[in-house]
């Protein structure tokens, strides 16, 4: 999976991060080059905000990070026992014999040294390209990037399953992905009304015991694409019945009219397309199982800073 994101890739901090370090002999912790770096490298605020798509890390950080990894790897840099981030002598006489910036065969080099101690860690049927990718990728992108594919596959089939099933079914299903989400009190609250005179309403949700606040659902297994009408439609009839909460959520899509009038009456109309029905249902364990819970372990700077 391609990245759109405009931080740069670690390695385009590998010159920035040895001069950072040249100005300080005793050393930096890992928290105080960030920021000089990110300085010195003009980070826009946008890539200095930016996070994974977990929204768990700053990106600009992570890959930080993982230049300092790979500069350590490479015998540029070294972490002793004062957990002090420093030069050692052949990180400072590459410094001094470029001073300004390092060219594409230095930093291949420096990737290449990188790698002879990193690849063991990574797939062996890796390509030359996937391989020099991997590298300049951190760790946690290649996780957040393989979980990407997943979900992209797990909500692919989800649609397929989705419109091979019969039209009630996803009416069922509609109504059990928003009792998952947390509206009505109990299952005696999910009501389907969908068929012969409804007006447009698949379902009923109370939001309350007592059944004053509802919310009113339309769904459509559609594989094109829902214009204004049909959503302005099902606006209508909200409006016969008083009703102040709509949801329209199809499987496929709808159309930038259809979103423009969505958007003038938010107040009271939620529009959900195909990508985030899938997207809700794998959240939410609709419809899926999550067999396996990834723990990502990371060092605890904290811990062991005695400082």
């Amino acid at each position: 999976m391609v990245s759109t994101s405009t931080v740069p890739l670690s390695r385009a901090f590998f010159h920035a991060l040895l001069l950072e370090l040249a100005r300080e002999p005793d050393g930096l912790r890992r928290r105080e080059i960030y920021e000089p770096v990110a300085l010195s490298m003009q980070l826009t605020p946008e890539q200095q905000t930016e996070r994974l798509p977990t929204g768990a890390h700053l990106r600009y950080r992570l890959r930080i990070g993982w230049a300092l990894n790979m500069l350590k790897h490479a015998g540029l840099v070294e972490l002793p026992a004062s957990r002090r981030w420093r030069l050692t002598a052949r990180g400072r006489a590459l410094l001094a014999a470029n001073p300004g910036e390092f060219d594409e065969a230095t930093l291949r080099d420096i990737e290449r040294e990188a790698r002879s101690v990193i690849r063991a860690d990574l797939a062996e049927d890796l390509s030359s390209e996937q391989d020099t990718l991997a590298i300049q990728q951190t760790p946690e992108e290649r996780i957040d990037a393989a979980m990407k594919e997943i979900e992209g596959a797990v909500s692919r089939e989800l649609l397929d399953r989705i419109l091979q099933a019969p039209a009630e079914f996803f009416e069922e299903l509609v109504l059990k992905l928003l009792r998952a989400l947390g509206y009505g009190t109990s299952e005696s609250d999910v009501q389907r009304t969908g068929g012969v005179g409804d007006a447009g309403i698949d379902g009923v949700i109370s939001l309350d015991k007592l059944g004053f606040e509802k919310v009113y659902i339309q769904a459509k297994r559609w594989q094109t694409s829902v214009g204004r009408p049909e959503v302005q439609g099902f606006f209508g009839a909200l409006a016969g019945r008083k009703a102040r909460k709509g949801v329209f959520i199809t499987t496929s899509s709808f159309t930038r009219e259809a979103r423009d009038y969505g958007g003038q009456v938010s107040d009271s109309l939620v529009l959900i397309d195909g990508l985030r029905l899938t997207a809700l249902m794998i959240e939410h364990g609709v419809g899926v199982t999550h067999p396996r819970v990834l723990r990502v372990p990371r060092v605890d700077g904290d811990y062991f800073d005695t400082e």
